[in-house]
């Protein structure tokens, strides 16, 4: 009796680790297309000791809260980046999303390293 149930656990066991596949687990492709029709900004200013960043785009600065992954100054993103709030942008520079909030935005650029100097000084 013990050899059936080691047998049936065997055999349950192969069954289910089989079913999963490796691209079962890989996050899903991103569509470019779609986040190539939004708005498109470059990232200016990123420092590791502050959560803040700055994104440059067509029409003036805006200052960003990091949610997830860290930008790195040069990176290029696509997204809702003049509107206030949390949001998804595309990272075309790593080819990922990142979580971002929003916190103020169409800045010159000094009204823009004033703003990084009040959120990083807290």
């Amino acid at each position: 009796m013990t050899m059936k149930k080691i047998l049936g656990f065997v055999l349950l066991s192969t069954l289910l680790l089989t079913a999963c596949r490796k691209t079962d687990l890989e996050p899903a492709p991103i569509d470019e297309s779609a986040w190539l029709q939004k708005e498109r900004g470059v990232v200016v200013y990123s420092d590791i000791n502050c959560d803040y960043f700055v994104i440059e785009t067509r029409n003036g600065y805006t200052v960003a809260e990091n949610w997830s992954l860290r930008p790195y100054v040069g990176d290029v993103l696509y997204g809702d980046l003049s509107i206030y709030g949390l949001k998804n942008v595309y990272n075309r520079s790593r080819r990922s999303l990142m979580a971002i909030d929003v916190e103020d935005y169409w800045l010159s650029y000094y009204a823009a390293q004033d703003r990084i100097n009040w959120f990083c000084s807290r």
